[in-house]
């Protein structure tokens, strides 16, 4: 489920809230620092629709003190260019004015989790380096020893990160020979090298299975 918290006073924010909700995300509704504090403290949210205009908000303080990620969207009654600058100066991601556009907000959701994403991404390759001499991949402060062939296949997914391989480019790549009907071969090493980085404390999925199309590798 997808939760949204919305940090507003006025009507339009009802309005919004089912719309939301019949678009299918969990909307959460509060109207104060506190609450709002207490909801990011306690939720994985999707995103934050957050009015200016809320009496004693201090928005700039809940910006700055958000222990979160969570993209922040600035909802405002008209589109006042120096608010807007304000808002994104202080921290906010992105900036709209009512009547809120449902299809627009989810769009514009889409660009900001994708950036996110790209970002935390590019941050986790510069901390991830390998050593083709002992097949020994090093993710930040862990080390995760392969076989020669399950550290080929990690490295080349690694660095075709983000598309789909096929198991036939992976056959013929890594194991260089071509992908046989009943070949499960692949898939053995595969699973071989999720099982190690799951004893490793290291999260199985950095390695994905496309259905029908074969594997990724995403942070």
């Amino acid at each position: 489920m997808k939760h949204i918290l919305i940090i507003d006073l006025h009507a339009q924010a009802d309005e919004l809230f089912h719309q939301l909700t019949a678009q299918g995300y969990y909307v959460h509704k509060v109207n104060n620092a506190f609450d709002a504090l207490v909801k990011m403290e306690t939720l994985t949210l999707e995103a934050i629709l957050l009015d200016f205009a809320v009496p004693k908000m201090d928005s700039f303080w809940l910006l700055v003190a958000r222990q979160t990620s969570t993209p922040v969207i600035v909802i405002a009654d008209v589109n006042n260019e120096l608010e807007r600058i304000n808002a994104l100066e202080l921290g906010a991601d992105d900036y709209l004015s009512h009547p809120i556009n449902v299809r627009e907000l989810q769009l514009r959701l889409n660009v900001l989790k994708r950036r996110s994403q790209g970002s935390v991404s590019d941050d986790m390759r510069q901390h991830v380096s390998f050593d083709d001499a002992n097949y020994t991949v090093n993710l930040i402060d862990k080390s995760l020893v392969l076989t020669q062939t399950e550290y080929r296949l990690f490295k080349y997914l690694f660095e075709h990160q983000g598309e789909v391989v096929t198991k036939a480019e992976l056959q013929q790549r890594v194991l260089h020979k071509k992908l046989g009907r009943f070949d499960r071969n692949l898939d053995m090493h595969i699973s071989n090298t999720r099982r190690k980085l799951a004893k490793g404390n290291l999260p199985r999925d950095l390695i994905n299975t496309v259905r029908g199309q074969g594997y990724s590798f995403s942070f």
